[in-house]
């Protein structure tokens, strides 16, 4: 009996084969949830890549513990520090990746990820720096990303990072 692997490879089989590369880059996110996870994300936005863009929300985690009024007009921030909208910015997005440093709040992930779900765009999560810190304050950040990532990546060292946003093509 042949494995499957040598079964596909026939040139029966070959003609189920795609060729061609994508037709349509992936736009991709990539939003830093802390302060901790900001300085990872600008430095990756120095790097080259396809077409991902860089934002943060870190800067408005207070505002969920706030009992006022709450907007997604101006909710995120490039790294020149202008203001975005989050839902114009999730429109024209094919993927969200969030980025969080494990211990941290991550509570802003509830919103991004439910911005997410409405629009159905996957949603990514990396904690990163776990090493660092207890599994009780590693579980606390786990507990807040789950909810909202299809995929959810616990990262030892920031390098790491780079390469899943490579693969992902961003």
């Amino acid at each position: 009996m042949r494995s499957e692997s040598a079964r596909v490879t026939t040139a029966e089989q070959s003609r189920f084969r795609i060729n061609d590369p994508n037709s349509k880059s992936r736009t991709v996110k990539v939003i830093a949830l802390d302060k901790p996870s900001e300085r990872v994300v600008e430095r990756l936005a120095r790097s080259q890549w396809n077409q991902a863009s860089f934002l943060t929300a870190s800067a408005f985690g207070g505002a969920l513990r706030n009992d006022s009024t709450f907007s997604m007009k101006g909710w995120l921030n490039d790294l020149a520090g202008r203001t975005k909208d989050l839902v114009d910015e999730i429109n024209s997005a094919d993927l969200v990746v969030m980025i969080a440093c494990a211990g941290e709040d991550a509570q802003t992930a509830s919103i991004i990820g439910e911005a997410c779900s409405l629009r159905r765009i996957t949603t990514t999560a990396l904690i990163m720096g776990s090493a660092a810190v207890s599994d009780e304050a590693l579980s606390r950040t786990l507990a807040q990303l789950r909810p909202w990532a299809l995929m959810l990546v616990i990262a030892n060292t920031d390098e790491y990072i780079d390469d899943m946003l490579a693969a992902l093509l961003a």
